[in-house]
C-alpha cells in the first residue's frame, strides 16, 4: 500500500500492546502485525526463485578438478543439496536480520556473485577452496563493520547520490521483473541488445499470465485494496496453474529442447507430493586457506577484493533504498540500526560460503514486502521461516512461477522511481553522477557498477571544477578502489595472474 510515515504519537510501551508489537516497534513505525505478515509473504514469493536458480548456476559448473558442487568427479550435479543449503542460509540469516536489526530486509545467495564464484573462482581451484574465499571475504567485511569503516563510508556519500542509488535500483528491479517474465528478452544477434517478447512480439501463455498479473496489481493498487500485491500473486498463480493444466505448455528449456514461449524457472503444476527430505551435502564443505595454495597469494587477494567490493556496495544501495521506501531513513539518509544491519549482512556472506552456496547478501526484492506495508523485522522473520519451510515443502513452493511473482517488482520499481524529484538536476556536480548511477544499474545489470560509476564521476567533476578540497577523504578512497575494480582484468594481465 502507499508508503506510510511512522506514527509519531504511538508509544510501543503502552499498556495492552503485545510483546511482538513492543519488540519489533510495530505500532511506533505505523504498521500492524497483519501488514508485516503480508509483507513477509510477498517478499518470500518475489525472491523464492533463488532456491531454484542458485542450483542451476552453481550445480552445473565444474571446479579445477572436474568435480561438481556437492558431488565429485563423475558423480554429476547435486541440485537438491544446493537448493537445501540455499534455503537454509537464506532462512536463518533473514530471521537474524529481523530479530537483531529489526529491519524489513531479506537475504539470500547473491546473483552475479554466485556466477562469479562458479565460473571465475571455482574453475581455478576446488569448490572447497572457492567457498573458503567467500568465507574470508565475509570475515573481512565484518571486520570493516566492527571497526566502523563501512558506516563511515555511508556517511561520506552525498545524500543526493544515495537518492540516485535508490532510483537506479528501482529501475533495475523493474528490468529484472520484465526480463524474468519474458516480456523483455535478449535478441542474441544484431545491433539491438534487447527486444519485446519473442522476435519483437508478445506471445505465449506465460507472458499472458505476467501481463494479467501486472494489470491486476495496478488495478488493486490504485483502488487502494489492502494486500494488493499478495492478492495479485496468489490470483495469478491460480491462473497459471489452470492454464498449464489445460494447455500443457511446459518449461522454456528442457534438456536440449528450447520452447521460447514456455515457462521460465518454474512450471506451475500441482505437485505429486507436498513434503521432501532436504539434503545438506554442501554445508561445511569449505577450505579457509586452500585457495592461497591453489592459485597463489596475489590471485587469491584479487579474487577476494572483487567479491568484497561487490558485496560492500550492493548492501549499501539496497538498505538505503528499502529504508527510503519504508520512510525509515534519518536526516543523514541512513536506516535505523545500520550497524546491526551491516553485521548481519557480513555474517551472511561468510555463512553462504560456509554452507557451500556462495555469498549471501541483502535482496532488493525486499522492497516488494515494503510496498505491501512491511516496516519492521517481523516481516523478515516471516520471510525467513518460509525459506526454512521451503526446504521441506520444496514441491509446494515450486508451484508459483516467476511470471506470477515479478509484477510486484514492476510496481515497486515505479514507487522507487518517484524519489528522482529529490535530485537537483540543475547542479551538474551531482546531476551527472546521479544520472550515471541511475542508468548504469539497469544497463549493466549491476548495482555495484552503477554506484561505482557515480562515485568516480562525482570525484572527477569536483576535481575539474577546482573543488577537490570539498571531497570527503573516504570518497577519494572509495573512488580509487572502484577504479581498481573496473580495471581488475587489465591489472591481472599486467601482473600475469
Amino acid at each position: 500500500m502507499p508508503t506510510a510515515s511512522p506514527a509519531k504519537t504511538a508509544d510501543p510501551r503502552q499498556t495492552g500492546s503485545s510483546a511482538i508489537d513492543r519488540y519489533f516497534r510495530i505500532t511506533e513505525r505505523g504498521s500492524t502485525i497483519g501488514r508485516e505478515v503480508r509483507g513477509g509473504l510477498v517478499t518470500f514469493f518475489t525472491m523464492a526463485y533463488i532456491v531454484v536458480l542458485n542450483p542451476l548456476i552453481l550445480g552445473f559448473a565444474k571446479d579445477a578438478n572436474g568435480a561438481f558442487l556437492g558431488g565429485g568427479p563423475g558423480d554429476g550435479s547435486n541440485l537438491p543439496a544446493i537448493a537445501a543449503g540455499t534455503a537454509l542460509v537464506a532462512g536463518l540469516l533473514t530471521i537474524l536480520m529481523g530479530v537483531v536489526a529489526n529491519f524489513p530486509l531479506a537475504l539470500a545467495t547473491g546473483l552475479g556473485l554466485n556466477a562469479f564464484v562458479a565460473f571465475a573462482v571455482a574453475s581455478q581451484m576446488t569448490w572447497a577452496d572457492a567457498m573458503g574465499l567467500v568465507v574470508l571475504e565475509g570475515i573481512i567485511i565484518l571486520v570493516l563493520v566492527l571497526t566502523g569503516f563501512r558506516q563511515a563510508v555511508f556517511h561520506a556519500v552525498p545524500k543526493q547520490l544515495k537518492v540516485a542509488i535508490s532510483v537506479g535500483i528501482g529501475l533495475f528491479i523493474a528490468l529484472i521483473g520484465f526480463v524474468d517474465a519474458g516480456f523483455v528478452r535478449r535478441t542474441g544477434a544484431g545491433p539491438v541488445p534487447v527486444q519485446l517478447g519473442v522476435d519483437g512480439f508478445l506471445g505465449g501463455w506465460p507472458t499472458f499470465v505476467f501481463v494479467a498479473g501486472l494489470i491486476l496489481i495496478i488495478v488493486l493498487w490504485v483502488r487502494k485494496i489492502r494486500g494488493a500485491i499478495l492478492i495479485a500473486i496468489i490470483a495469478t498463480t491460480v491462473l497459471a496453474i489452470v492454464i498449464e493444466a489445460i494447455a500443457k505448455i511446459g518449461p522454456m528449456v528442457a534438456g536440449d529442447k528450447v520452447n521460447p514461449t514456455g515457462w521460465g524457472l518454474i512450471v506451475p503444476e500441482l505437485p505429486d507430493q507436498v513434503i521432501d527430505t532436504p539434503d545438506f551435502a554442501t554445508v561445511g564443505q569449505f577450505s579457509l586457506l586452500g585457495s592461497f595454495q591453489s592459485v597463489g597469494i596475489v590471485s587469491a587477494v584479487l579474487l577476494i577484493f572483487t567479491l568484497m567490493l561487490a558485496d560492500f556496495f550492493d548492501t549499501m544501495g539496497t538498505m538505503t533504498a528499502i529504508g527510503h521506501e519504508a520512510d525509515l531513513l534519518d536526516e543523514d539518509g541512513l536506516p535505523p540500526n545500520t550497524d546491526r544491519i551491516l553485521v548481519v549482512d557480513s555474517l551472511a556472506a561468510a555463512a553462504g560460503g560456509a554452507a557451500g552456496v556462495s555469498s549471501n547478501t541483502s535482496y532488493i526484492e525486499s522492497a516488494s514486502g515494503v510496498g505491501e506495508g512491511a516496516r519492521t523485522g517481523l516481516a523478515s522473520v516471516i520471510t525467513g521461516l518460509l525459506f526454512l519451510a521451503s526446504m521441506v515443502f520444496a514441491p509446494l513452493i515450486k508451484v508459483v512461477p516467476s511470471e506470477a511473482a515479478v509484477p510486484a517488482l514492476i510496481l515497486v520499481g515505479f514507487l522507487m522511481m518517484q524519489q528522482v524529484k529529490e535530485i537537483e538536476w540543475d547542479d551538474v556536480e551531482i546531476a551527472i553522477p546521479a544520472f550515471l548511477t541511475i542508468v548504469l544499474m539497469p544497463f549493466t545489470y549491476s548495482i555495484t557498477a552503477g554506484i561505482g560509476a557515480g562515485f568516480v564521476a562525482y570525484v572527477l567533476i569536483k576535481v575539474v571544477r577546482g573543488k577537490a578540497s570539498a571531497i570527503h577523504p573516504l570518497m577519494w578512497l572509495v573512488a580509487g578502489l572502484f577504479v581498481l575494480y573496473f580495471a581488475i582484468d587489465p591489472i591481472k594481465d599486467v601482473l600475469g595472474v
